[in-house]
């Protein structure tokens, strides 16, 4: 008798445990769909190798034509896609220049006004100092050719 309460209890626990019917159906449809999946990776990569051993012999003989034109695509590909992406930058600095000079204060005029003022104030101080310096060097001179 106690076995049976001991198994009762066991069963019991498994009931509540037991997944509901969306959880069975949905780790059915993963499983459908996973088998799906890897049957279709499987014909791709057969098809592929497939493929490459029907056609190397003809690619290997066109490789001398194949090879040129597909450096000459490269390259006239990179020159456009680095042409249009200089064209776009450039857009975009024309854009925000014009808004600059306009008084519309786009972003990062604050830091440009900034570097504006302290390259002027660094031009001041430069100009100051050279004018007491060179006015320095200038009585230094006298005082070493006082006929110069």
């Amino acid at each position: 008798m106690a076995e049976r309460q001991g198994g009762d209890r066991l069963l019991m626990r498994l009931h509540e445990r037991a997944p509901n019917s969306a959880q069975v159906v949905g780790f059915l449809t993963l499983v459908v769909s996973g088998g799906i999946l890897l049957m279709l990776s499987g014909l791709t990569i057969t098809g592929l190798v497939m493929g490459l051993i029907f056609f190397a012999p003809l690619i290997l003989v066109t490789s001398p034509l194949w090879v040129p034109a597909a450096v000459v695509f490269f390259l006239g590909a990179a020159a456009v896609l680095s042409t249009c992406g200089f064209g776009v930058a450039v857009l975009a600095v024309v854009t925000w220049l014009y808004r600059y000079f306009t008084g519309r204060h786009p972003l990062g005029s604050d830091r440009v006004d900034y570097a504006r003022s302290r390259i002027a104030d660094t031009a001041t101080h430069v100009k100051d100092y050279a004018r007491e310096y060179g006015g320095y060097l200038q009585s230094r001179v006298k005082d070493a050719a006082p006929g110069a």
